[in-house]
């Protein structure tokens, strides 16, 4: 289970695990919480008072201090599982769905006429269209996309690298999402 970390104005930091959280809870750093109550520890018993220190972790913390990340100059890192989750595992040229493990990264423009390993220039594709196309464009080919490709926001990119999303995370995290995110339900 991680924790979704936020900056004190809300924007996603990272996903942390629960000890991470602990460690902020400990030192004072968490601003405000929301969501669900996940885990409870138990520490130490104060010398003084005799009293048991508890420490309850939210699914979500907003955390003191500057943001480490500007969501203006975010180039979510692309990898083979987030593309294929952003295109929801259907191949760009046949329309199928198709498990993970039947899905290849696709270049539109292939590699082999410079086409660049980015987000804008990839689709998932499975492996009979990804052979038939070749290293060729999809006109070259007659295979017309049918859908565009596109660069994930900020908050896509935090759905796209967690499997495991609690519930109020993600109603946190969609409720951010543009309009136009195929990760609508």
């Amino acid at each position: 289970m991680k924790v979704l970390k936020l900056s004190a104005q809300g924007l996603p930091q990272s996903w942390i695990s629960l000890e991470e959280a602990v460690l902020h809870y400990a030192a004072d750093e968490v601003r405000w919480e929301m969501g669900a109550e996940v885990a409870v520890f138990h520490g130490g018993h104060n010398a003084v008072t005799g009293r048991q220190s508890i420490i309850t972790v939210n699914s979500i913390i907003g955390t003191k201090g500057v943001p480490n990340i500007n969501p203006f100059e975010l180039r979510p890192t692309l990898t083979n599982a987030k593309l294929f989750a952003r295109d929801r595992c259907l191949c760009g040229y046949c329309g199928h769905q198709f498990h993970e493990d039947e899905l290849t990264r696709e270049h539109i423009l292939p590699m082999a006429q410079n086409g660049r390993d980015i987000w804008m220039n990839v689709v998932t594709a499975c492996r009979s269209c990804n052979h038939r196309k070749g290293n060729r464009t999809p006109e070259q080919a007659n295979m017309p996309l049918l859908y565009a490709p596109y660069v994930p926001s900020l908050w896509e990119d935090f759905i796209l690298r967690n499997r495991r999303i609690l519930a109020d995370q993600m109603e946190f995290l969609m409720s951010h999402l543009p309009k136009t995110s195929r990760l609508h339900a």
